[in-house]
């Protein structure tokens, strides 16, 4: 089986994020997306980029890959971030990155030659005063990942 990129929509990509994304959500936003579907056009894998989550990275030259979902089609998330890096340079950006939990092995990041470089502990929480604490967060130990220009 091969896979080629196809255009997605964004609500289409959440749709399928919905259904295949191991532990988040659909993302909120996004500033493209993009698919991957086999021989018979069926929809394999999807990759939502867009602004960085973080601040700190918000710096109008870099992007993050929000999600990236597949149905175990094998070779699609390499395929996506891949794409994704190369249509974000192609856009202007000069840095993508993205986050994978510490225990992932990252073997599709390293295959479209992103590195790590930083890994994160569990955060507290996103509470505060001018914020209810979120009964349901969640979290654990993350890679944070990069490819750049």
């Amino acid at each position: 089986m091969s896979l080629r990129l196809v255009p997605v929509s964004f609500a289409q990509a959440r749709a399928f994020c919905a259904v295949h994304h191991r532990h988040n959500p659909p993302p909120i936003g996004g500033k493209f997306c993009m698919g991957a579907a086999d021989d018979a056009d069926v929809l394999r894998a999807v990759a939502v980029t867009g602004r960085p989550v973080a601040r700190g990275f918000d710096d109008g030259l870099t992007l993050e890959v929000l999600r990236v979902a597949s149905d175990g089609a094998h070779n699609a998330n390499s395929l996506l971030y891949g794409a994704s890096a190369r249509a974000a340079f192609a856009l202007g950006y000069r840095r993508l990155i993205t986050y994978t939990q510490a225990d992932e092995p990252g073997s599709s990041l390293r295959a479209a030659g992103w590195k790590v470089i930083a890994r994160r502990p569990v955060r507290s929480g996103w509470a505060s005063v001018s914020r209810s604490p979120v009964a349901a967060y969640r979290s654990c130990p993350r890679q944070l990942w990069e490819t750049a220009v």
